[in-house]
């Protein structure tokens, strides 16, 4: 992945136009019959893309080819430790197996190295969530959208931690607002554009 930030998000969350694992974490809300997805922003690909819906978290699936490929990173970071794509790379590979305290270490490796990479800070964030640090998700979100304000996975993904993790409901449905100032279309994984869905929130409160 690249070590600039996005130049230019994405118009939807509904579909994926890279082959990438995407991994993400589902929870189920109070919206009747609604399922929203955190996401991972692909790698190898232009950074104005963001990854598409994921029906079920990929956790601890590497293909053989992949687990050779985190071997070799694993030895290059060794190697050349300022290596900043190798880091890059290491830390997704990690997120794909649903190692986080790994991937965090590699992610923040990478940004000491090139700190202004809002996809890694993006992801990162995801990573934090998945530890169980909400508190720092939203921070590397925040840290994404100073690098980026555009960049929407980052926004969408803070509305999820604040709302779902933090039941801070007022601060959600404000990252999402703004996010539909940005990209009025901006839709969630089932399609739903964001803004019907800060409707029902309202309405259900």
């Amino acid at each position: 992945m690249s070590s600039q930030p996005e130049q230019s998000p994405a118009t939807t969350f509904s579909k994926e136009s890279v082959l990438v694992i995407g991994l993400c974490c589902l929870i189920i809300g109070f919206l009747s019959g609604i399922v929203f997805s955190i996401y991972k922003t692909p790698a190898g690909v232009a950074g104005n893309k963001v990854a598409g819906e994921q029906t079920e978290a990929v956790s601890g699936k590497l293909t053989a080819e992949q687990t050779q490929h985190l071997l070799q990173l694993e030895l290059e970071v060794q190697q050349n430790p300022k290596n900043i794509e190798a880091w890059t790379n290491l830390g997704h590979l990690y997120f794909d197996s649903d190692q986080a305290e790994k991937a965090i270490t590699a992610y923040n490796k990478s940004l000491a190295l090139a700190p202004n990479n809002a996809d890694v800070l993006t992801d990162l964030g995801v990573m934090y969530r998945r530890a169980g640090n909400a508190q720092q998700a939203v921070a590397s979100f925040d840290r994404a959208l100073q690098v980026n304000a555009k960049h929407e996975t980052a926004r969408f993904n803070k509305g999820i931690v604040l709302l779902y993790d933090l039941k801070n409901q007022p601060a959600a449905i404000a990252a999402w607002q703004e996010l539909v100032t940005l990209n009025p279309m901006a839709t969630a994984p089932n399609g739903q554009l964001v803004s019907e869905l800060i409707k029902e929130i309202q309405e259900k409160k």
